[in-house]
């Protein structure tokens, strides 16, 4: 199994742990995932006067821009996401959808100011 360093030289560092600054860091570093930061927000948080989901909110979007704010893991998960979806070997597939996993479980744990 790869397992690539999360963060690096070049790589902006993860912003405070909350909505506000985590929105702020990918409308910088990663303007592409702002349209759906922002319909989710308004879907599942802003709309929904429940503060229960934001946990869980939070975790995905850490994730995802942990993940694009670095090209390097960003192309190495994708790549290893497409050849999953393309392979005619369910146990290939499998092995490849949970190198995926791993790379965006580490994603998710990077800290504040990393």
């Amino acid at each position: 199994m790869t397992t690539a360093a999360v963060g690096g030289p070049g790589i902006p560092a993860m912003p405070e742990r909350t909505p506000r600054a985590l929105r702020e860091a990918i409308a910088q570093h990663a303007p592409q995932l702002l349209p759906d930061f922002d319909a989710h927000w308004k879907r599942d948080i802003a709309d929904a006067y429940d503060i229960a989901p934001v946990p869980a909110f939070m975790a995905r979007w850490w994730g995802e821009y942990a993940i694009a704010r670095d090209p390097l893991l960003e192309q190495q998960v994708h790549r290893l996401e497409d050849e999953a979806a393309e392979a005619s070997d369910t146990d290939r597939a499998k092995a490849l959808l949970e190198e995926a996993g791993h790379l965006r479980r580490r994603a998710r744990q990077v800290e504040p100011g990393r």
